[in-house]
């Protein structure tokens, strides 16, 4: 386990080729157990104008773009948010896919082979190549087609000094990004076709010039709507109802839920803290005494020891200045700081070595032990005859990653490699080859540069993190279980958790394929809950790692048009904007801007707006009034308007000023600047197709 642990966090080389080994044995398994499930002719995610998608090419798309990804960041480790992140774009990409297939084939349009390899290896590569720093020479750190021709060959090739897997993983890479482009460049011509079908003629030209030619200067008074009372207007249901049908086609909602859980934090009692404290104080004379420093700090502590050199800055903050003023065996603490007790003893004091080095390697594997020595014998002597490493490297390198590179590992610290190999790399000087032999394969490894050498500590640190005893643990699993026993409604559940001063959180319109609610970890199994149970019902007890919830539906949201109830609110204050303004209106009527100014109730606001045109967007502290401009700018100077209904109240406008622009009309400049508002189209319009396609998600089945 301590191995595993050394090469899960720290292991900068031997963390890829483990990582990728486990993963293609798990991946494997679960391929190889599931086919019959995922053979099933049911088994779809999706369907997509009217085509199935099935579930075995899904979760191949999936671990496809997870493989991309740890060779795109150098890691075999993917986090729970990352692999989330993964699922969601694997959906968003397969409905462009299958969305823009299906318009593209009924017009014939397509990406020849000839026009893909022109984007991949050709004179005209795609930045989705070009960007991709596999594909970047290591000495001109630029990209180089080259590589691209190189890593391709290797695809097609039967390279015996790379693994299955590794080819598998190759692949994986090259066909996402051939795929990714095929369909950028497909889309591309797709938005180019229908961009061309906007067409800004002349006319369209003339008008927006004739629409900014004049520019008024102007005095407004208003008032708002908010100064009259909604108890001043009458909005009948049946007003309402009218409405709603007339806007229903705005309201079209999804299957959602909404609930409310209650939270009970699992966390450390009163008696975990006074018995770590305790524990720690009673090992206190051992860890000061011991000459077996590593056996007791690394089977107690939190921290691992390593025997690392570090640096100040590498030193826990708390133990900095007790590390580099102190002696050697002297000790400090236990300190207690964020939930946990410890101590550091000082091992080894006194040292002087680089804070980084730049590494590069070339890691061989043969068939035999044998052949493996014999082949990093070879590389190394010919390297030591001045071969060019990063050429080797390319050629018989098992991890494509740094092959890629030239080898290239680049600048790291002591703490980031194995202990073998930073013991030997940091000893080593600049230019120097050694060996380093593996279960993956023998390194053969060169040190390009050293940094400035800096004192270094060897500390060990004894630090134990106060977590809740399973006494504790049993003790509030018990207590939401009791809770979830006796709250048997919503109401029940929320007045119960504000008398005992438990949080009780809203979770609102909660999509049936939702991941996780808000911040819960491992949340998934309430959203699968939710969209089983009826309205009203409060679950058992849900365990989300360091969280119990209990949770009630409180609402249950059926797909179709969201009830009347649901918008009534939106559709009443619409209404009684409306009947606001028509009092309004005959309120201002027949009053001058001077009437308004002198008012003594201050509920009118008069106010100036210059420069105004037909186009203009928003004005001054009035803010989006289109109406208002639009008719201020067409209107005679010195000629009082009648009330206009705006956004925020009516306005009456009195123009001082208006000005015509002698500037020639310019049709190219004028077609030229509406071309820049069709930015929006390629996004707007396959918005328009997918909402077409009929989408069925059903990828809540499987995930």
């Amino acid at each position: 386990m301590a191995t595993l642990n050394k090469i899960r966090k720290h292991g900068v080389l031997l963390l890829i080729v483990v990582g990728l080994a486990l993963l293609a044995f798990i991946v494997g398994d679960f391929v190889n157990s599931s086919a019959s499930f995922f053979s099933e002719s049911s088994a779809n995610v999706a369907e997509i104008n009217g085509q199935n998608v099935k579930v075995r090419p899904y979760m191949e798309a999936i671990e496809q773009m997870t493989e991309v990804y740890k060779m795109e960041i150098g890691d075999a480790n993917i986090n729970d948010e990352l692999t989330e992140q993964i699922h969601q774009a694997v959906w968003e990409t397969t409905v462009r896919d299958k969305v823009l297939q299906h318009e593209t084939e009924a017009i014939d349009m397509e990406v020849s082979e000839t026009e893909l390899y022109d984007l991949m290896m050709g004179k005209n590569i795609h930045p989705m190549i070009s960007s991709r720093r596999i594909f970047f020479n290591p000495e001109t750190h630029a990209f180089d087609p080259a590589i691209v021709a190189q890593f391709r060959e290797m695809l097609d090739g039967d390279n015996p000094n790379v693994s299955a897997d590794q080819m598998r993983q190759w692949k994986y890479y090259w066909t996402f990004w051939e795929n990714n482009v095929k369909m950028s460049r497909l889309e591309d011509k797709y938005n180019k076709l229908i961009s061309n079908l906007l067409v800004v003629n002349s006319l369209d030209a003339q008008n927006s010039f004739d629409n900014k030619k004049a520019s008024v200067d102007f005095v407004y008074a208003t008032k708002s709507y908010f100064m009259i009372p909604d108890s001043t207007v009458t909005v009948s249901d049946s007003e309402i109802k009218t409405l709603y049908n007339k806007k229903k086609e705005q309201y079209k909602q999804e299957a959602t839920r909404d609930l409310k859980y209650v939270i009970f934090d699992i966390k450390p009692s009163e008696d975990d803290f006074a018995n770590a404290e305790s524990w720690i104080n009673n090992l206190k004379p051992t860890f000061e005494t011991t000459t077996d420093i590593v056996s007791i700090t690394n089977s107690n502590s939190d921290v691992t020891y390593k025997g690392n050199n570090l640096s100040k800055n590498e030193v826990d903050a708390d133990f900095r200045d007790f590390a580099f003023s102190g002696k050697q065996d002297a000790c400090m603490g236990p300190l207690f700081v964020d939930n946990t007790y410890k101590m550091a003893r000082i091992v080894e004091t006194g040292i002087s070595l680089p804070d980084s080095i730049k590494l590069r390697h070339i890691l061989v594997q043969g068939d035999t032990e044998e052949k493996t020595q014999l082949l990093a014998d070879s590389i190394e002597q010919a390297l030591k005859g001045g071969a060019n490493f990063a050429m080797l490297a390319q050629q018989y390198s098992k991890i494509a990653q740094t092959a890629a590179k030239g080898g290239e590992i680049g600048w790291v610290k002591e703490n980031e490699l194995e202990k073998d190999m930073a013991v030997k790399a940091f000893k080593a000087n600049t230019n120097e080859l050694f060996q380093l032999k593996g279960i993956y394969g023998i390194q053969v490894l060169q040190v390009m540069e050293r940094s400035a050498a800096t004192p270094k500590v060897k500390l060990a640190i004894l630090a134990r993190k106060v977590v809740p005893s399973s006494t504790t643990q049993a003790r509030i699993f018990q207590q939401a279980k009791q809770f979830a026993y006796e709250n048997t409604t919503p109401e029940k559940l929320e007045e119960s958790a504000l008398k005992e001063g438990l949080s009780c959180r809203p979770a609102i319109n909660m999509d049936i394929n939702q991941t996780r609610i808000g911040k819960l970890k491992n949340s998934r199994q309430i959203v699968r809950w939710a969209f089983k149970n009826d309205l009203n019902t409060v679950s058992d007890i849900f365990e989300c790692e360091d969280q119990i919830i209990v949770a009630a539906i409180v609402k249950i949201n059926e797909k179709g048009y969201k009830p009347l109830a649901d918008v009534k609110e939106l559709l009443l204050a619409e209404l009684r904007k409306d009947k606001k303004a028509d009092l309004l209106q005959k309120e201002m009527s027949g009053k001058t801007i001077a009437d308004f100014a002198a008012s003594a109730n201050a509920e009118y606001v008069v106010d100036t707006l210059r420069g105004i045109t037909f186009s203009t967007p928003y004005a001054g502290s009035v803010g989006r009034e289109l109406e208002l401009f639009a008719l201020a700018s067409m209107a005679d100077k010195d000629q009082l308007s009648n009330p206009i209904k705006g956004a925020m109240g009516v306005f009456v406008f009195d123009v001082m000023n208006k000005t015509i622009s002698q500037q020639p009309f310019d049709k190219n400049a004028e077609i030229a600047e509406l071309n820049k508002n069709h930015y929006m189209l390629p996004y707007l319009g396959m918005e328009v197709l997918k909402k077409a396609a009929n989408i069925k998600d059903e990828r809540y089945k499987y995930f």
